[in-house]
């Protein structure tokens, strides 16, 4: 300010000066009057310039170098230019954390919309792409309601009730590969929306799970359980002889027994499950297993035929005796499930063949073979689901509970081998467990 004041009494000065030199002597007085008067305008003139370079440094916007360097000006650009510097350094600190926040959304497992007021499409991420079938230079700024054609979904957004979710069908589900969303809006700011998208696929077939579970259990046991009420008050309200005593109480028995084997399989599933893997420093011989599994096979046979004597041809091949590590009640149960499934769904006269062989890549394979009547191949991707039967009236006269073969599956994963399942109607199946090299060793 002081520089600014100087600089303009400089000019009048200088004003003065110059009209006291040319005004004549008897009129010196206005001279100097007009040189005041001259000086000052000059000096609006030269601050309007300064001025006028400002505005026009201002305007290109080149913060790089001030144009005015002293004075009042000066001062202006100095501190107009820390502003600037001080709002982009801002402005870039923003669009950092904008771009991280974009950046976490766009990492984000569930689908993430965001509408504009008038329901358009602003941003979205990866994961709402997938879900919707969206795409970036395509659909931005497109009505989400024209691009998901759920009526549902539609219902939704009509509704103007955004206190729950909805569940609708992704854009990519098929009948072999379902997709089910979850797909809920969150009104925000001025009359914009977030819209969450969660895959909800896995959630509803566990449920599904869950509820067929539960109702085939019920089912299981309340067979039975009507049976031995209906033989319990036949035995208490009829005069029986002992023969007819004797055949109601034998079929109690089998039923009780029944019963027994679903809840064993039952508490073996649930055993497997929440259960920590089995270790790799247990060993166990195969020979012993199969010494087992071998007498198992022949009285399960033999109590399936009246006369008491086995009635299939039950071989066992083990080329070569090895140690097999995990648990040997584990790898007992999966082996003689898969025999005495064998056994239970030949035909009497059939041939049912075990075998053990080590295999070119090092792994080992447990191989149960049978001439039964053989599997559709439309059932063979279903077989270890939990109480699955290919028919259902023949597996509950065999004995079976349904749940062999996931028992199977389950102790497979444990020991990290494979269960490969193979049938041809007509031909018999094959049922084998690949054991990986690693849980092997010589004898």
């Amino acid at each position: 300010m002081f520089l600014r004041l100087f600089t303009f009494l400089v000019f009048q000065a200088l004003g003065a000066t110059l009209g006291w030199l040319i005004w004549p002597h008897d009129v010196k007085l206005a001279g100097v009057l007009f040189g005041v008067v001259l000086g000052s305008l000059m000096w609006v003139v030269y601050d309007l310039t300064r001025g006028l370079r400002m505005m026009a440094w201002l305007r290109e916007g080149d913060m790089s170098e001030i144009p005015l360097k002293i004075g009042i000006w000066g001062e202006v650009s100095d501190r107009v230019r820390r502003m600037m510097r001080a709002r982009t350094q801002l402005t870039r600190e923003s669009e950092a954390r904008l771009q991280d926040f974009l950046a976490a959304l766009q990492a984000s497992p569930n689908g993430v919309l965001l509408l504009d007021a008038q329901g358009r499409i602003e941003w979205f991420n990866q994961t709402a792409a997938h879900h919707f079938g969206l795409d970036a230079q395509r659909d931005l700024q497109q009505h989400l309601v024209n691009l998901v054609r759920d009526p549902a979904f539609a219902a939704y957004v009509a509704g103007s009730d955004y206190t729950h979710d909805v569940a609708i069908q992704g854009r990519a589900s098929s009948a072999s590969r379902p997709m089910r969303l979850s797909v809920q809006l969150h009104p925000y700011g001025d009359r914009r929306s977030l819209l969450l998208s969660r895959d909800i696929t896995m959630l509803e077939q566990v449920e599904a799970m869950r509820r067929d579970f539960v109702a085939n259990v019920s089912h299981e046991i309340r067979t039975p359980l009507t049976v031995l009420s209906g033989f319990v008050e036949t035995l208490q309200s009829l005069p029986l002889d002992e023969k007819e005593r004797a055949t109601y109480l034998e079929l109690m028995a089998q039923q009780a027994f029944r019963m027994q084997s679903l809840v064993n399989d039952l508490l073996m599933l649930s055993r497997l499950e929440g259960s920590p893997l089995p270790s790799m420093n247990e060993w166990t011989l195969v020979s012993v297993l199969f010494q087992q599994i071998d007498q198992e096979a022949n009285a399960l046979s033999a109590s399936l035929d009246k006369s008491g004597t086995a009635k299939h041809h039950i071989r066992f091949d083990l080329s070569l005796d090895m140690e097999l590590s995990g648990l040997a009640s584990e790898l007992h149960s999966a082996m003689s499930n898969l025999v005495n499934n064998a056994v239970r769904y030949t035909p009497a006269g059939g041939e049912v063949r075990v075998s053990w062989q080590l295999l070119e890549d090092g792994r080992a394979q447990f191989t149960v073979a049978d001439t039964g009547p053989g599997i559709a191949a439309e059932h063979l991707p279903r077989l270890t689901e939990r109480f699955y039967r290919v028919d259902r009236s023949r597996s509950r006269d065999s004995g079976g509970t349904g749940l062999g073969l996931a028992i199977v599956k389950h102790v497979a994963q444990r020991h990290g081998a494979e269960l490969v399942i193979e049938s041809v109607v007509g031909r018999g199946s094959h049922f084998s467990i690949l054991f990986p090299a690693s849980r092997l060793r010589s004898v």
